[in-house]
């Protein structure tokens, strides 16, 4: 009887292949997808990062425009003043909590 296409012996390039395919997993879950994940977090950190920005610049002209409108009676330097002294205030706090980079660890 001639072998037909019913062979049961794997063929050597199938073979190959399979430790091909094996490897190639193998290098994708342990080396480029804690790379891929990384990459996400520093992306899609960055995104939050200058919506954060944007969110916070919109607050800051709302609180002024609006104090200095209901509050100030259209002086805008009193309203200036205020956001500028909770802001150098917030600075103060946080520029206090931090410790030398010795003390960090």
């Amino acid at each position: 009887m001639s072998e037909g296409p019913d062979q049961h012996e794997p063929d050597v390039v199938d073979t190959l292949f399979v430790y091909f395919d094996r490897i190639m997993n193998t290098i994708h879950d342990r080396v480029l997808r804690p790379i891929m994940l990384i990459g996400r977090f520093v992306a899609y950190g960055f995104i939050l990062l200058l919506l954060a920005l944007v969110v916070i610049t919109a607050l800051v002209i709302f609180v002024v425009r609006f104090s200095t409108i209901y509050f100030f009676a259209h002086h805008v330097w009193i309203a200036y003043l205020a956001v500028s002294a909770i802001s150098i205030g917030a600075g103060l706090f946080i520029w206090r909590k931090r410790r030398p980079v010795s003390l960090r660890k």
